[in-house]
């Protein structure tokens, strides 16, 4: 009884902290690819009953995305400060509830407007894998900076958070802000896409993997790049390295940064885990927030 007790009152915390999430299409609808090959992709949910769970529980695995959205999680307090959440998925699908909903409530709860982005996937014939979702960060960082006064956030608050291959477009955008890249829209294109702070959670592909020591061309860590926080683990099968290369150019080029490497917690479990490590990462990234007057 104790444990459904718990249950309803976390639910009812969420309930009080938020308010009814507003969802954004990023692009007019004459930007958008939705045929490939002659085939109409429809977005729709890849999962079946017999994928593995995270935590006892199933996640949402979203494909065939054309049309990318920014979904805004307003808490009823908002402190000033937007994070927006890009989840994983390998580039091909997203992860929208493990690494993008969920994350979203908990920055809600305390007192942050979460903005989740919801980006192209999978990687169009002829592309490179990240350079729509890139398109796609670029587009929802400066509509969410245009939107800061209305939206209750402070321009100079606006950090982004990504997991696994998101945390791979959220450090390319950490790099590569000062041009779009895409032709120009609207008003949101003229204000600045750089994101403020930046976390990362088990990020994926920052490494050249034919070059040990290497971050992946695409990758140009400078003075410029702003604050970040990291966290993986050491038996992460998408190997522990990208957060350490990372962290060194970092350091390198004199930017804040904290990392937390745990041994043990694999890959994929959102927040979800409440064991080891993991289970006390959502208090490191306040903390760390909260350090840097965020």
């Amino acid at each position: 009884m104790k444990k459904y007790l718990i249950i309803i009152a976390c639910f009812m915390t969420t309930m009080l902290n938020a308010q009814t999430p507003v969802e954004i299409n990023l692009w007019p609808k004459d930007r958008l690819i939705d045929t490939v090959k002659g085939k109409k992709l429809v977005e729709h949910d890849i999962s079946k009953p017999n994928d593995d769970k995270v935590s006892g529980k199933a996640v949402i695995r979203l494909g065939d995305i054309t049309n990318p959205t920014i979904k805004v999680f307003k808490p009823k307090n908002p402190n000033g400060t937007a994070v927006v959440v890009c989840p994983g998925g390998g580039y091909y699908i997203l992860a929208m509830d493990l690494e993008g909903t969920e994350i979203c409530e908990w920055f809600n709860s305390i007192g942050v407007t979460a903005i989740l982005l919801k980006y192209r996937v999978p990687t169009l014939p002829g592309k490179l894998r990240y350079e729509l979702p890139l398109q796609d960060a670029q587009r929802a960082l400066g509509l969410v900076r245009l939107n800061a006064d209305k939206w209750g956030i402070k321009p100079n608050h606006i950090g982004i958070m990504g997991f696994s291959a998101g945390g791979h477009l959220s450090a390319l955008v950490s790099n590569t802000n000062e041009k779009r890249a895409y032709a120009h829209v609207d008003a949101a294109d003229d204000i600045s896409c750089r994101p403020d702070f930046t976390i990362l959670t088990y990020p994926a592909y920052l490494i050249d993997e034919k070059q040990p020591g290497k971050l992946a061309d695409e990758i140009l860590v400078s003075a410029k790049t702003p604050p970040t926080f990291i966290f993986q683990t050491e038996d992460d099968p998408i190997n522990v390295e990208n957060a350490l290369f990372y962290y060194l150019a970092l350091k390198r080029a004199k930017v804040l940064a904290e990392m937390h490497l745990y041994p043990t917690g694999g890959h994929g479990y959102g927040i979800r885990s409440t064991t080891g490590g993991v289970g006390v990462y959502k208090e490191l990234i306040a903390k760390w927030m909260a350090d840097n007057k965020l």
